[in-house]
């Protein structure tokens, strides 16, 4: 199966070996908090996010464990519905990226928030149509708007980042209405936390969920 397990695991063990860095590409320095957000809410609720960032196990896998998040599906966006299928996506043809919806209560977590932890350390942003080891339009990074409000604070969190000159390379996330979510098969979900001893798990996921914890303990939660 093509797909996420795009190297073998001799080859990931050397490039694991050879990182220094954190998932985004640059020294541990941590992210500021965007300029531009949506306030808390002062009662609870359920709001949406879709991100998109390399193969959706730990994209999923790293917002599982952020406070406020009441659950992360795997699945795919910016694609027809007839070929919203894995075997599909992988051939990178179909417009899709492997997302991950986010529901998350806005009474504890901020959309900026949530923007924060994926630029931080659940992906790399400056990496164009591929990240670590996978490699096609379909791991390319990408926020996927459901309002006007998420489209201004991606937007002006982008422009402050690059205004930072925080990364070594130029941000190439996309920004683009979302127009449907499918969630991915069921042997999809919860890959990361249901095979934490898989190769792929070990040496490309976990390290970000550790950042996470490092990084932000006030919106680290374990599951």
């Amino acid at each position: 199966m093509s797909g996420c397990r795009s190297l073998n695991f001799g080859l990931i063990l050397i490039l694991a070996a050879l990182t220094s860095c954190t998932a985004s590409g640059r020294a541990n320095n941590i992210l500021p908090n965007p300029a531009v957000d949506a306030p808390l809410t002062q009662t609870g609720g359920s709001q949406e996010a879709v991100l998109a960032g390399g193969c959706f196990w730990g994209i999923q896998a790293v917002f599982q464990h952020v406070k406020g998040v009441k659950s992360a599906i795997s699945g795919y966006a910016g694609g027809a519905a007839d070929k919203a299928e894995y075997e599909l996506v992988s051939t990178g043809e179909t417009g899709h990226a492997e997302s991950v919806k986010i529901t998350y209560d806005p009474s504890l977590v901020t959309y900026g928030q949530l923007l924060r932890v994926f630029f931080s350390v659940a992906h790399d942003p400056t990496q164009l149509n591929k990240q670590g080891p996978d490699v096609g339009t379909q791991y390319r990074s990408a926020i996927f708007y459901g309002s006007e409000e998420q489209k201004r604070i991606a937007e002006a969190y982008i422009a402050q980042l690059a205004k930072a000159g925080i990364f070594a390379h130029p941000i190439v996330t996309q920004v683009a209405p979302l127009k449907a979510f499918y969630p991915a098969e069921a042997y999809h979900q919860d890959y990361a936390a249901r095979h934490p001893n898989d190769p792929y798990i070990a040496y490309n996921d976990a390290p970000k969920v550790a950042q996470l914890r490092q990084q932000f303990p006030d919106l680290y939660v374990t599951r």
